[in-house]
């Protein structure tokens, strides 16, 4: 079997991201990048998977400069088994990258692909549910927990209303939840083995696809300022605020 997880190249969440003074977008210079923590949560249930028997190999792509071989070695330097970098140095939208994992799909055959909800850097959450749709494989959002089993797929989904219980049959698109689990650090050995394992190169212009985005994003700017709050002395006053002031009843 094989799992196919893409992984992105992101600013450290816990690190606080200025914008450049012009508004063209977030000012990256000297920020320390990790995978994003979605995708993170999706390479480590594809360890597990091999984990808990079978032959399994995982395969992390990813889409950027060489930067993004630093986070393809951590993912290998968790376990994966080997990794693909398409190689592309410019702007791209969740429609791009769709398009571009289903050519690696078209490539290795996995019968599952298996990825983070959504990205932390852009919030988009959309990639893996166009590539979906691309491929025509059924897709289960959202996952908190996985089940495999012959030519199938159990997940339990998180939903507004609680969790929904769903079943697809393989090959399928998986995109994982924050409880799916908890991953692990990579050790040492691991760290020197990920030195050792394959790490191909594809430029995207290889791929005979276009991936000019669609969607452009024109300029940036920050939240506004939260104003300090109001201290009331009633719940008249504080119905008479809600209606004059906030206007939400």
């Amino acid at each position: 079997m094989k799992i196919l997880v893409p992984v992105k190249r992101v600013p450290d969440p816990d690190v606080n991201v200025k914008l450049k003074k012009d508004g063209s977008g977030p000012d990256l210079e000297g920020l320390k990048f990790v995978i994003n923590p979605f995708d993170e949560i999706a390479v480590e249930e594809a360890i597990r998977i091999k984990e808990n028997g079978g032959d399994v190999e995982i395969i992390v792509v990813s889409i950027g400069t060489s930067e993004s071989t630093e986070q393809l070695r951590t993912a290998m330097a968790m376990g994966a088994d080997r990794a693909i970098l398409v190689e592309y140095d410019g702007g791209y939208d969740s429609d791009a990258v769709a398009n571009i994992l289903a050519k690696i799909v078209e490539k290795e055959s996995p019968e599952l692909i298996l990825g983070g909800k959504g990205a932390v850097d852009d919030d988009q959450w959309q990639a893996l549910q166009l590539l979906a749709e691309i491929l025509g494989y059924p897709q289960a959002t959202f996952a908190s927990k996985i089940e495999l089993s012959d030519g199938s797929a159990k997940v339990i989904r998180e939903v507004d209303g609680g969790l929904l219980t769903v079943e697809v049959g393989l090959p399928a698109v998986i995109s994982a939840d924050l409880r799916l689990n908890e991953p692990r650090y990579a050790s040492l050995p691991g760290i020197m083995k990920a030195k050792r394992k394959p790490l191909d190169t594809i430029p995207v212009a290889d791929l005979g696809i276009e991936v000019a985005p669609k969607v452009t994003i024109s300029t940036f700017s920050e939240p506004p300022q939260r104003e300090a709050g109001k201290i009331v002395e009633s719940v008249e006053e504080l119905v008479q605020l809600l209606q004059d002031e906030a206007k939400v009843i």
